[in-house]
């Protein structure tokens, strides 16, 4: 492509790569290469996220269309956590499917994830962005439906219905937003900007908050996340919660309004990011599978990043959004990496398990914000805008509450590693390597991105009052733990999707009205039926023209 430099090659390269491999995967003899597929795909959004300048842009195709890709700093460390994640994820889905006759369709599905994954942290302009999110939100349901069963194609029509009511509320917000603006195709910074002088900015607001907020899982639109998430295969588990949830974080970075207080909006999102934070710790601490505990523990994560995002919104702090992605970059990798985890612990012979338990243990710590630990450099990046008051106070509770969280789950990944059948002297190496590899970045890569995202040094970390702020919560949580496991109560398994339980009800009343509706759709299409519908239609209608055109007052 003449004109091209070798950053804009890399960028288009990070989208373009993973879309062809998937294309050309249809055809099976392409198929039974997955495992050189997955382990490529990845690679191209890697090098742009390293190695492309920041501010770098590319118009693909001119206007009135018009594709752009760009790269800001937010895109670029969620870019590139996203390739290390596919990247050990892929790897460790080579060995995990082996033996799966339905692997190459399961390779279809994630290739065409994985560039609509990358490309909504590239696309800079507001219909490219719709296009990218439509493609990472409805591949992501073959991953969560791989395995056919009963309980993943419930999963699978629960997601795809939020993804659907998602899909249609960010469509109607972005036609509104880009009314505002003379171009068709409008950047999407550009069409942000006009936000606050449209007449429809409430809406738009409404609907931004409430599609991203799906796909971040925010309560009560998160009950797909504990569904798709513990029936996908371990691999699709760990890009379902690492990667694409991130899109709705990355959607409410770039659209929603940076620099300019918007305050009953702001706490409006900081107060459903709280109460979603709270509500997937309470709900997840009932579960019985380590899966679904992982599951519920996005939940609270993305809560808590939401209500991040609700400062800054509330403040007009325009440093947030960049804090809120190095936090998703730490939650990223450290999920992936647990979702891994219970992976390598089936497979782990037990006299084996220990070692593993640890590295669990590690990594639900970091996650909580266990000082010297990447969680630790995430929860002190989002406190500053946070503050110490009654906000800063609950998110510290929170970590009290992701810590018990994360006690709950190493115990039930004992409980799954004790029922292995593994009869072997070690896990395979195409599951460990990816495992130790990720797990390994999930706590350590975060300090080498610190100071150059956040802008702060890493020896503020180091103080004695920053490490005493970092670990009272923690140490709080095992405490708390240590209490409730010394005599383990019988928690009442709230079942996964909560709400839609309770919702059971409301379902058979839906089921009557359709059905009620459809019992009249046989009748009107009767001819007896729906000739005498029509005659009396032609009567009213007359009826009313005949008033509209002689009103009663006209009369001499």
């Amino acid at each position: 492509m003449a004109g091209l430099s070798a950053s804009d090659l890399m960028l288009l390269a990070a989208v373009l790569v993973p879309l062809v491999l998937a294309l050309a995967a249809i055809k099976p003899f392409v198929r039974r290469r997955v495992d050189v597929l997955l382990l490529v795909a990845p690679l191209p959004g890697l090098l742009a996220a390293v190695a492309v300048p920041l501010g770098q842009s590319v118009l693909v195709v001119p206007s009135p269309f018009r594709l752009t890709f760009a790269l800001d700093l937010p895109g670029a460390v969620l870019l590139g956590g996203a390739a290390l994640l596919w990247l050990a994820a892929g790897a460790y889905a080579v060995c995990y499917l082996r033996s799966d006759p339905a692997r190459g369709a399961f390779s279809v599905w994630w290739l065409l994830t994985l560039a609509g994954s990358f490309a909504v942290f590239l696309v800079a302009d507001v219909a490219s962005f719709y296009l990218a999110y439509a493609l990472v939100s409805f591949s992501a349901f073959g991953l969560a439906t791989h395995d056919d069963t009963v309980a993943a194609r419930r999963a699978g029509r629960v997601y795809l219905a939020l993804t659907v009511f998602g899909e249609a509320l960010l469509i109607a917000a972005f036609v509104m937003l880009a009314a505002s603006v003379t171009e068709p195709n409008p950047l999407i910074r550009d069409a942000v900007a006009g936000l606050p002088a449209s007449p429809w900015r409430g809406a738009i607001l409404a609907l931004l908050l409430v599609g991203f907020g799906m796909k971040m899982g925010l309560f009560p639109l998160h009950v797909w996340m504990p569904l798709a998430h513990a029936v996908a295969p371990v691999p699709g588990s760990a890009v379902l919660s690492g990667i694409v949830v991130k899109a709705g974080l990355i959607g409410l970075i770039r659209f929603l309004p940076a620099g300019t207080p918007w305050f009953d909006w702001g706490a409006g999102l900081l107060a459903a990011g709280l109460f979603t934070a709270f509500y997937g710790v309470a709900i997840g601490l009932t579960q019985r599978h380590p899966k679904r505990v992982l599951a519920y523990s996005t939940v609270s994560q993305m809560g808590v990043v939401a209500a991040v995002l609700g400062v800054g919104l509330k403040t007009g702090d325009a440093t947030v959004p960049v804090l809120a992605a190095f936090y998703g970059f730490n939650h990223m990798l450290l999920k992936g990496a647990m979702f891994l985890t219970v992976g390598v612990a089936a497979a782990c012979p037990r006299r084996r398990l220990v070692p593993v338990l640890v590295v669990a243990a590690v990594l639900g710590l970091s996650l909580a914000g266990l000082p010297f630990t990447g969680g630790a450099l995430a929860k002190f990046a989002v406190k500053e805008p946070v503050g110490d008051g009654l906000a800063g106070l609950l998110l510290a509770l929170s970590a009290v509450g992701t810590t018990v969280l994360m006690a709950r789950y190493v115990l039930l990944l004992a409980d799954v590693g004790a029922g292995a059948t593994a009869t072997g002297g070690s896990v395979a190496p195409g599951l460990r390597v990816p495992w130790a590899v990720l797990s390994a970045a999930a706590v350590g890569l975060p300090f080498a991105l610190f100071t150059a995202v956040t802008g702060t040094s890493l020896a503020l970390l180091f103080s004695l009052d920053t490490l005493i702020k970092g670990l009272w919560p923690v140490a709080l949580g095992l405490g708390v733990a240590a209490l409730i496991y010394q005599k383990p109560p019988k928690f009442v398994e709230v079942p996964a999707g909560d709400i839609l339980v309770a919702a059971a009800p409301l379902a058979r009343l839906y089921q009557h009205v359709r059905d009620g509706a459809v019992l009249l759709d046989t009748l009107l299409r009767r001819w007896s039926t729906a000739a005498l519908a029509l005659v009396l239609l032609a009567l009213v209608l007359g009826y009313v023209m005949a008033g509209v055109a002689f009103p009663p007052h006209s009369a001499p």
